[in-house]
C-alpha cells in the first residue's frame, strides 16, 4: 500500500508531476461565493492554487502543506501575482499538526486523503481552527470514485459525508452540506470520467 507521507509528496513535486492548473477548485469557488472575505486557512494547499485564488478574492490566507517544495512554489506564485502580503505559507503535517484555535473565518481542505484510522482526528483538528461563525469546507473523492482515481488502490482513504460529519465536535457546528456531488473529471492518464466529490460544509455556532 502506498504511504502518502512527506517523502512521497516531496518526490512527486520534485518530479514535476504535481502542478497548479491555474484554476481553483470548483467546490471552493461555489461554496465561498456567499462568504465575506476574512482570514482563511487552506490545509494541504500544494502549490497554492486555492489559497492564491482566495487571496485574489480579498481573503488573508495561510496555506499549509507537508511539502516544502510545494510551499516554495506557492510563495513564488503568490509573489508573481502581487499577493505576497495577503498569503503566508506554513509547513504542517496534518497527522499531528493543529491550527491555532478559533483563528480562521474559513478553514478549507481539498482532496486531502488520510487513512480512516486517523481521519477523525484530522477533521477534528481542522474544525478546531474555525472561528465562531466561521466555515469549515472539506472536499474529497466520493467512495464511488474507488476505481477511477489513483487513491482507489486503498478504499480506506475514501469517506462519505456522514463519516466526515461524525468527526466534527458534537454540538459545535451546524452542517450546511454533507453530500456527494457528481462532476466530469479526468484520470491521471487524461481520460474523461464521471466522478463525484464528497462535500462537507459546516458553520461553527456563534
Amino acid at each position: 500500500m502506498t504511504v502518502y507521507d512527506e517523502q512521497w509528496w516531496e518526490d512527486r513535486y520534485a518530479s514535476g508531476e504535481a502542478h497548479w492548473s491555474g484554476r481553483p477548485n470548483d467546490v471552493l469557488v461555489a461554496e465561498t461565493a456567499d462568504l465575506t472575505p476574512g482570514s482563511a486557512l487552506d490545509v494541504g494547499c500544494g502549490t497554492g492554487g486555492d489559497a492564491i485564488w482566495l487571496a485574489e478574492q480579498g481573503w488573508q490566507v495561510t496555506g499549509a502543506d507537508v511539502s516544502r517544495t510545494a510551499l516554495a512554489r506557492a510563495a513564488a506564485a503568490a509573489a508573481e501575482r502581487g499577493l505576497a502580503e495577503r498569503a503566508t505559507w506554513e509547513y504542517a503535517d496534518v497527522v499531528t499538526w493543529t491550527p491555532p484555535p478559533h483563528a480562521f473565518d474559513l478553514v478549507t481542505s481539498a482532496f486531502l486523503h488520510v487513512p480512516g484510522g486517523i481521519r477523525d482526528g484530522v477533521i477534528a483538528r481542522l474544525a478546531s481552527g474555525v472561528a465562531p461563525g466561521g466555515t469549515l469546507l472539506v472536499a474529497q473523492h466520493d467512495p464511488s470514485d474507488l476505481h477511477t482515481v489513483r487513491h482507489g488502490q486503498d478504499p480506506d482513504l475514501f469517506a462519505t459525508g456522514e463519516q466526515l460529519v461524525a468527526a466534527l465536535p458534537a454540538g459545535e457546528f451546524e452542517v450546511l452540506a454533507a453530500e456527494a456531488r457528481p462532476r466530469m473529471g479526468r484520470s491521471h492518464e487524461g481520460e474523461h470520467l464521471h466522478m463525484a466529490d464528497v462535500v462537507l460544509r459546516a458553520r461553527r455556532r456563534s
